[in-house]
């Protein structure tokens, strides 16, 4: 085994990778000790240049499969394990894993019942170190900044990628420094970021104003920043979709759906699926769907009317990890969403919220924004966009604890938006007060028997 990943390494090290210009007619390339994150050219995002042609898939397979018993930390992370579709870290010393990936496939029959499936699975990326899919790309990302010998890094966020940076800026030993919306962030994450050490900085204006702001002053102070622009994010997000193609026993399902904010995981997830069948470990491209909250539907909005995407100036949906009215990353998202026969939906805060409840009904959880994905599951099965016997993966972004205040205000029937919807609990299970009287609470536990959850 040793003689074959020494084979692989051969084999990457003779293409090896560069940052290109996404936008195919331009062709501009970079090498990867450059920092720059858009093109100098025409001002598109740039992406990791990688070729998987001449790899041997079985090998690959082997490889990776062997590296499941090993106490190596690159081994037991389950994003570089698989680090032959990450060549640009050609030197293991220079990682930074705590580690991450790893998470669950769970079967939720529950919540397929309720969105009209016979069966669906969903990976769960709140398994992670900080509870988010961003430490898939968090690790690439910083480990990059270790390798160019970054100091400082950077992000803005509405929560998870603030928490998700912190963590592996101090893993790594650099500062944080995070800008994110005044007074717009779930609590459960910002303890996160302030647990870790950041720099945080809270700023009167929304993420997308922000953004433009501090990818200015990145370049002028020398902070390395790993929003989802860095093309480093990305690369690491692809895992989520190798990682999970392998618990499926690479047997390619016929849907997968995740939510949409930034838009870096589509971008990611359809990066991965293409590099797969380039190293022939699918045959197969399963279809996407992209999920957005009704409030913060700007990519829905331009896969309907087409066009240049147009920016939602105030974007609101109380799934805050998903309130994101200007995507950096929708051209690559329109990209792989039309490469993959994709489709983009929009959900609205009652759909998002009912659909959480069920997704904890099923001993799951998670945070939001993942909702959306059972949400837009359900919608697109009731169009007839999905059929009910489909082999359906929803990808879940965050755990149940990042936002727990939502969770009460949902049971307890005092969910609201800013702008004054009032969320009706479908589902609602709110905490019940009685008496210290044992006939009273036996008479409640006998009123309150019922079968299983369907």
């Amino acid at each position: 085994m040793v003689v074959a990943e020494a084979l692989i390494r051969w084999i990457l090290a003779a293409m090896p990778p560069h940052l290109a210009c996404f936008n195919p007619s331009c062709g501009q390339r970079y090498p990867l000790s450059e920092i720059v994150y858009s093109c100098g050219a025409c001002g598109s995002l740039l992406e990791v240049a990688n070729s998987f042609a001449d790899v041997d898939p079985e090998t690959l397979r082997a490889t990776w499969r062997m590296r499941r018993s090993s106490l190596e930390k690159v081994d037991v992370s389950g994003v570089w394990r698989y680090r032959e579709m990450l060549p640009f870290a050609s030197d293991p010393d220079c990682i930074v894993t705590l580690p991450e990936g790893n998470t669950p496939l769970f079967d939720a029959p529950g919540a397929a019942s309720y969105a009209g499936l016979e069966s669906l699975q969903f990976k769960h990326q709140g398994y992670n170190p900080t509870a988010s899919f961003k430490d898939n790309g968090m690790t690439a990302g910083v480990t990059q900044a270790k390798i160019l010998g970054m100091r400082r890094v950077a992000c803005v966020s509405t929560g998870n990628t603030s928490a998700s940076m912190a963590a592996y800026a101090a893993a790594a030993g650099m500062q944080a420094v995070i800008f994110l919306p005044a007074g717009n962030i779930a609590y459960g994450k910002l303890a996160q970021a302030l647990e870790y050490g950041a720099l945080t900085i809270q700023v009167e204006a929304n993420f997308d104003q922000i953004l433009a702001l501090v990818r200015e002053l990145a370049a002028e102070i020398g902070i390395y920043l790993l929003n989802s622009v860095n093309p480093f994010r990305i690369e690491g997000q692809k895992s989520i979709a190798i990682e999970m193609l392998e618990q499926r026993g690479w047997s390619v399902p016929d849907w997968i759906v995740l939510p949409g904010g930034n838009l870096g995981n589509i971008s990611a997830l359809g990066k991965a699926l293409r590099e797969l069948r380039e190293a022939r470990l699918i045959e197969d491209m399963p279809r996407v769907a992209v999920v957005q909250a009704e409030g913060s539907a700007p990519f829905f909005r331009h896969f309907v009317e087409g066009g240049n995407l147009r920016p939602v100036s105030a974007p609101e949906t109380l799934a805050t990890a998903i309130r994101i009215g200007d995507p950096v990353s929708w051209h690559k998202a329109a990209f792989e969403v039309g490469s993959a026969d994709g489709i983009v939906e929009s959900v609205s805060e009652q759909q998002i919220a009912d659909a959480k409840a069920v997704i904890g009904r099923c001993g799951i959880g998670c945070e939001p924004a993942s909702a959306a994905t059972l949400a837009g599951i359900r919608k697109l099965v009731r169009a007839g966009t999905i059929r009910e016997s489909a082999d359906v993966a929803g990808i879940l972004t965050g755990h149940l604890l990042k936002d727990p205040d939502y969770v009460y205000h949902y049971h307890s029937g005092q969910l609201e938006t800013p702008s004054g919807y009032h969320v009706q609990p479908q589902f609602g299970n709110p905490p019940v007060t009685v008496p210290n009287d044992r006939t009273r609470i036996a008479e409640l536990l006998d009123r309150a028997a019922v079968g299983p959850f369907p």
